[in-house]
């Protein structure tokens, strides 16, 4: 077992009590977030898909490396270890006064 800090997204810290840093142990990343949501009941749904992965639009690094490099949820942990969840942010849309989409390269 491993002590480890996860830092928490400003989006899921109403569901940790406001909390911006969590610290566990556990073996494997995997291990963390099922203790994360059994500690914070909706956790998991907003992290995990349905196959219980971690839902396509999220990054998981332990330390400098995203998960997703390495063995996803079973990725093992060290002493020490900071665990980050960033949800993507992605671009949208700009609308006119008339409520028209206009696409971004033509508002430039």
């Amino acid at each position: 077992m491993s002590n480890v800090t996860v830092k928490i997204p400003t989006p899921l810290r109403p569901i940790t009590a406001g909390q911006s840093e969590v610290k566990l142990e556990g073996a494997t990343v995997g291990e963390i977030l099922r203790k994360l949501d059994s500690q914070f009941k909706g956790f998991g749904e907003r992290v995990l898909d349905e196959d219980k992965s971690v839902k396509r639009f999220i990054n998981v690094f332990v330390n400098e490396d995203n998960i997703r490099d390495k063995k996803d949820l079973d990725t093992e942990l060290k002493n020490g270890d900071t665990i980050s969840i960033l949800p993507s942010i992605a671009g949208g849309l700009l609308y006119s006064r008339e409520a028209h989409p206009i696409r971004a390269a033509e508002r430039l």
